[in-house]
């Protein structure tokens, strides 16, 4: 396998108020994490600045005008409970998206089989016409919109792992059949979507929720996967798997209640690597998404991304 790591050193620039989860250091753990002598010749990319024509695929203008309005020249301004500006944090959030279509660039022309962006902030929870929950642009959504126009993908598939049910790419394809989006979260829990009842517009069948209760971890994670996702995923027969990667399922995380452990985190790499195997030639672009705990997020990434090296 061939695997390429895509970052940039915004990323620890997007500042948030003492305490919150969300922050700088976690970045910082994963490029420790991936300083390790075992990824020492994975290649590495600074990522591009994102551009704003692929950002207006999946948001209207007046989501990027919301953020560039409410960008301090210094301190903090809070755009609601949990999302917080900083004078740096519109630059990361461009960063983010750049480093997704760039790893879609990357994995379509075929110089590599997958891609791990080290990102922040994350974008799951970004809706079509709204910015929230850590989230201001949908990295995820973003990169899928991009490989259909530039590289004619018919079918999309993202598959979101993060305790957080990613409401926002849930928003973006409820009515659209090119794109599935596969959940797997606690629930209920911030936001509150994702029952398994929420299927796509008119029971499409494009949205799959496999929601699980405080306390479940391994079992129950891969039962929902092999049982309810990974049937879906086949039938669906992408052209591309974009993951949402985020690690706070962790048993150490403290932003929720599910009990899953590195070994976990392997395991639903692998099954959704031989996704990509059977259905499009190994396509598959990971996104960094949630993980608080940075014991725990250094570990998950570096198991995560140590199986997309290696099968």
């Amino acid at each position: 396998m061939s695997t390429i790591y895509i970052t940039h050193p915004t990323f620890m620039k997007h500042k948030t108020p003492e305490g919150h989860p969300e922050r700088p250091d976690r970045m910082r753990a994963v490029n420790i994490a991936l300083e390790h002598e075992k990824f020492i010749y994975m290649p590495r990319e600074e990522a591009q600045l994102g551009r704003l024509e692929d950002i207006l695929r999946c948001h209207p203008q007046s989501v990027i005008d919301h953020l560039e309005e409410n960008s301090p020249k210094e301190g903090l301004i809070s755009l609601d409970g949990d999302t917080t500006v900083s004078p740096e944090t519109m630059t990361a959030a461009l960063y983010a998206v750049g480093a997704s279509t760039q790893a879609i660039d990357e994995v379509m022309q075929g110089k590599v089989n997958n891609a791990f962006c080290g990102i922040r902030p994350p974008g799951h929870h970004a809706e079509q016409n709204r910015s929230m929950g850590f989230c201001f642009f949908n990295n995820a959504a973003i990169a899928a919109r991009y490989a259909q126009e530039h590289y004619g993908a018919e079918h999309v598939a993202i598959v979101d792992f993060d305790l957080h049910h990613g409401n926002g790419t849930q928003d973006i394809f409820w009515d659209d059949p090119s794109v599935m989006y596969c959940s797997t979260h606690q629930m209920p829990l911030y936001p509150g979507t994702g029952a398994w009842t929420e299927t796509g517009k008119d029971d499409l069948g494009n949205i799959v929720n496999a929601p699980l209760g405080a306390g479940q971890g391994a079992e129950q994670m891969r039962d929902a996967f092999e049982s309810r996702l990974l049937p879906a995923l086949y039938d669906f027969n992408p052209d591309l798997v974009i993951v949402s990667a985020g690690f706070d399922a962790h048993i150490r995380d403290p932003l929720g209640d599910l009990t899953c452990t590195e070994a976990d985190f392997s395991w639903m790499t692998g099954k959704l690597m031989d996704v990509a195997d059977k259905c499009c030639d190994n396509r598959l672009v990971s996104l960094l998404e949630g993980g608080y705990d940075l014991t725990a997020l250094a570990r998950s990434v570096a198991v995560h991304v140590d199986r997309l090296m290696h099968g």
